[in-house]
């Protein structure tokens, strides 16, 4: 597979990465047994982009990681990991903030490393800032595992171009974790050259905007309680309605270049820099081969006229997240 760096001080990694939330949490019940064999098939096709965090399932994420690359060479996968949302024993969120002080960093990352079986961390990131607990702080801590070999690169995720200066003024900051598809685009504003300006590369989450660009999606399916979907805008009613009429235009398009919908998303993404990687969040090894298909996929300039005629900018109905979750993303101020 080919590659690309994550911006001007980052690692080498394959041009597609993989990630593994919906293994443990958030897209309803998942198979662990097919997790590590999707693991272990990523990493046979030349995946080495491994993202996670230590708040998916509380910690069962990187357990499932760890067991699944236990009998790989280290050096064979770059391990992105973020910190700091809390959970509670039921398995909710709770929205007292991010836990991304010093203390927290230290204490975070301890868990971590023993749950993936390993010495070092390639990219620890936090996951989310808050206003109270400024960024230089934060970076500052990572910095220091850093310095003590823990760490060996710092990246952010889900912060705004302001924040984004401050962090890379108090360390090389390696990559940017944001959420980035034909659906979603704010990036493209402020965030996108800001990063560029400074040498950051753009690790792109919600690449399939959760399923709905994968070409697989139903309007009668079913969420159960504990899945994402559930209540996010996009999701639901009409909107969803909507989205998926988005969804036959794009199909329309792939049918054109012989790919699949969610080839043409993950494609489309993928063209939008050197600097940009797409994280694929595949479940299983069906899901991961399709999407792993869009390294094949040449998209010309007539071919990226024809995806924003089905799908322009803004053309989403809903927001990415529900609002009570936007206001608290520094991306979003």
């Amino acid at each position: 597979m080919q590659t690309r760096t994550l911006g001007r001080t980052g690692p080498t990694v394959s041009a597609i990465g993989l990630g593994a939330m919906g293994m443990s949490d958030l897209y309803g019940p998942a198979d662990e047994t097919e997790g590590v064999a999707t693991i272990h098939a990523a990493v046979d096709a030349g995946v080495n982009l491994i993202d996670t965090a230590d708040f998916y399932g509380s910690g069962h994420n990187e357990l499932l990681i760890g067991r699944a690359l236990k009998e790989r060479s280290r050096e064979d996968v770059v391990i992105s990991v973020k910190f700091g949302a809390r959970r509670d024993p039921a398995g909710g969120f709770t929205l007292a903030g991010a836990d991304v002080g010093a203390a927290a960093v230290k204490d975070r990352l301890a868990y971590t490393l023993r749950r993936l079986g390993t010495d070092h961390i390639d990219v620890y990131r936090p996951a989310r800032v808050t206003p109270d607990i400024p960024v230089e702080e934060t970076v500052g801590a990572i910095a220091e595992m850093v310095e003590a070999g823990y760490v060996r690169h710092i990246g952010l995720s889900e912060v705004g171009a302001e924040t984004l200066r401050r962090a890379a003024a108090t360390h090389p900051i390696s990559d940017l974790q944001i959420e980035y598809s034909l659906l979603s685009r704010g990036i493209e504003g402020a965030i996108l050259p800001t990063a560029r300006e400074l040498g950051i590369g753009v690790t792109a989450y919600g690449v399939l905007s959760r399923g709905l660009l994968s070409g697989h999606w139903s309007p009668g399916r079913e969420l159960t309680a504990h899945d994402f979907r559930a209540i996010s805008p996009r999701f639901q009613g009409e909107n969803l309605a909507a989205n998926l009429r988005l969804v036959d235009a794009l199909r329309d398009v792939a049918a054109t270049v012989g790919a699949t919908v969610a080839q043409i998303a993950v494609a489309w993404v993928a063209s939008r820099g050197d600097d940009i990687v797409p994280l694929v969040g595949a479940r299983d090894r069906e899901r991961l081969a399709e999407s792993l298909g869009a390294t094949g996929v040449t998209l010309g300039a007539d071919d990226l006229a024809r995806i924003e005629e089905a799908i322009p900018d803004g053309a989403a109905s809903g927001g990415r997240y529900a609002d009570f979750l936007l206001a608290g993303m520094d991306s979003e101020r």
